[in-house]
């Protein structure tokens, strides 16, 4: 059995209501997607930390819906279009999606990633590479970070450099958890990973059960109680985004004691002395290192007098 897709390319206000009205009239799934996603005008979604993103959708958006083959497709368009007044109808284009046994290509496309000089991260249903490195067990999921993306091999590949590694460290924006894991694995003897996700919290916290590491994960709000503003760290990590990092300059730093080290990636190239800039009032940061045109940044707190 074969499915179709219907791609129409609309306004941010127009979106979700159009999703809403495919849904109504007959679609199977709808998702939105960046129409600019790949191009310089790509524009990342995010909320600051315990906040709910502002926006839902992209300014040019991508709305996906899945409808059966033997539907009327341009009926179905129309339908939605006029259910919520939009005017003119929008134009579409369709593909077909063959049926598949996805779980068998899912898999196929996640192959064990080696890491820096002695991390494997490996998919459940792949044979360990080697025993006798640093495996991390880890299956493609909604939580950020595989280990695939240059932002999170920065990162985890200056973590290996710390070794042995006997530091409290946070690992603020932690997604799926893996960067957090991996400094647990090195030796950390106090690791802390927060996101503003409640589904990562929950993929990081079940990764970290995976993997016999002792982590704990929290949201903001929960790791402010837990931890006041007075609670500081011998490492910060964050793999976010630069936007986020500039206004989190004055928290991060904060949580870095005196001494000790901070590290953030997500960061392009071009952005690197925005984010510098961001953080001189409270130490300086340098490019630790590039790939594929990502940055990560590495600095360290003066040390008390």
């Amino acid at each position: 059995m074969a499915w179709i897709e219907i791609m129409i390319e609309v306004a941010r206000e127009h979106a979700e209501s159009l999703s809403d009205a495919l849904m109504e009239v007959g679609a199977l799934s709808v998702s939105v997607e960046d129409a600019d996603e790949g191009t310089e005008a790509e524009n990342p979604l995010f909320g600051e930390p315990g906040m709910e993103p502002k926006e839902h959708a992209w300014e040019h958006s991508r709305v996906v819906a899945l409808a059966a083959i033997e539907m009327n497709h341009a009926d179905l368009v129309k339908q939605a279009a006029d259910s919520i007044a939009l005017v003119p109808h929008p134009t579409y284009t369709t593909r077909t999606v063959e049926e598949q046994d996805w779980v068998r290509l899912t898999q196929s496309q996640f192959e064990p990633i080696h890491i820096g000089k002695n991390i494997w991260v490996v998919p459940s249903w792949h044979a360990i590479p080697d025993p006798s490195a640093l495996v991390l067990e880890l299956d493609p999921g909604l939580a950020f970070g595989t280990g695939s993306h240059p932002t999170t091999r920065l990162c985890m590949e200056w973590l290996e450099t710390q070794t042995p590694m006997t530091q409290s460290v946070l690992d603020y924006g932690c997604g799926s958890g893996i960067l957090a894991m991996v400094a647990n694995k090195l030796g950390s003897r106090k690791v802390v990973g927060v996101d503003i996700d409640p589904q990562a919290i929950e993929s990081a916290q079940f990764n970290a059960s995976q993997n016999h590491c002792d982590i704990e994960f929290l949201l903001p709000e929960d790791f402010s109680n837990a931890y006041p503003s007075q609670h500081q760290f011998e490492v910060v990590v964050a793999n976010i985004l630069s936007s986020p990092l500039k206004l989190m300059a004055p928290m991060l730093s904060g949580r870095v004691i005196a001494g000790g080290q901070l590290v953030l990636s997500g960061v392009l190239a071009r952005q690197a002395e925005e984010v510098i800039a961001a953080y001189a009032p409270y130490l300086q940061l340098s490019v630790w290192q590039e790939r594929d045109g990502w940055v990560a940044l590495h600095g360290r707190a003066h040390e008390a007098m």
